[in-house]
């Protein structure tokens, strides 16, 4: 057990280069798949919070219900779309980062929505009525809600990343863990424990459980910043 702690913290000293390349990966599927995912879930959530449309208690119930998505239906159902036979397979995205990016994309976009929509629809209760009385079309009252709760929705996408990067179901169905190309922290740790290659697995989750230290961190700080500025 020894030997194995001190070859763990060697391979992290040292900036193995397979531990890099993994994490490397990890956050750019990751990055990339929370920014897409908000761009969809934001704008989303702040015109279900603003606005009053026939079915809109059953659309809030729906995103509620998607948070709980399963990654490896996700997961299924995008290698169904992404394979030859499929009505994407021509794009060739299976078994590449791209498909990873949209597994999580779909797996986060959710989530951001119907936090976003929470969080906007408390903004809209006390500015709502002084918005609706400059005459402001919904977008506009959308776009002035997520400027004034725009920390809190930054802790939302916070929340968002570290989803997205500790998933592994979906990510292993459509992107393969194939080593120098798909392999990312998560699906790393699981097959390297198999293996019983520990030091690379131990390496990557300290890699992994730091990044949510530090996710954890500065949503913490942005709130008590927020409470301090706006409170």
């Amino acid at each position: 057990m020894l030997a194995t702690l001190q070859e763990t913290l060697a391979k992290l000293a040292s900036l193995d280069r397979e531990v890099v390349a993994i994490a490397w990966l990890s956050l750019r599927v990751s990055v990339s798949a929370v920014l897409l995912g908000s761009c969809l879930g934001i704008p989303l959530g702040a015109l279900v919070a603003v606005t009053a449309f026939p079915g809109r208690q059953t659309v809030i119930g729906l995103l509620n219900a998607l948070m709980g998505l399963p990654p490896v239906i996700v997961g299924l159902v995008l290698y169904l779309l992404l394979s030859r036979s499929g009505p994407l397979g021509p794009f060739g995205l299976l078994f590449t980062p791209g498909a990873m990016i949209a597994a999580q994309t779909v797996l986060v976009a959710p989530l951001v929505a119907a936090l976003s929509r929470q969080i906007l629809a408390d903004a809209e209760a006390h500015l709502g009525e002084q918005l609706r009385s400059l005459r402001l079309p919904p977008v506009r009252r959308a776009a002035a809600l997520v400027f004034d709760a725009r920390f809190s929705l930054v802790t939302v996408v916070l929340a968002a990343f570290g989803r997205a990067i500790s998933e592994v179901g979906a990510v292993l169905v459509v992107g393969g863990n194939i080593a120098g190309q798909t392999r990312t922290m998560t699906t790393a740790i699981s097959l390297e424990t198999q293996k019983g290659d520990l030091p690379l697995a131990l390496a990557l989750g300290a890699v992994l459980i730091g990044l949510v230290i530090v996710l954890n961190a500065a949503a913490s700080l942005l709130r008590a910043y927020a409470l301090r500025a706006y409170g």
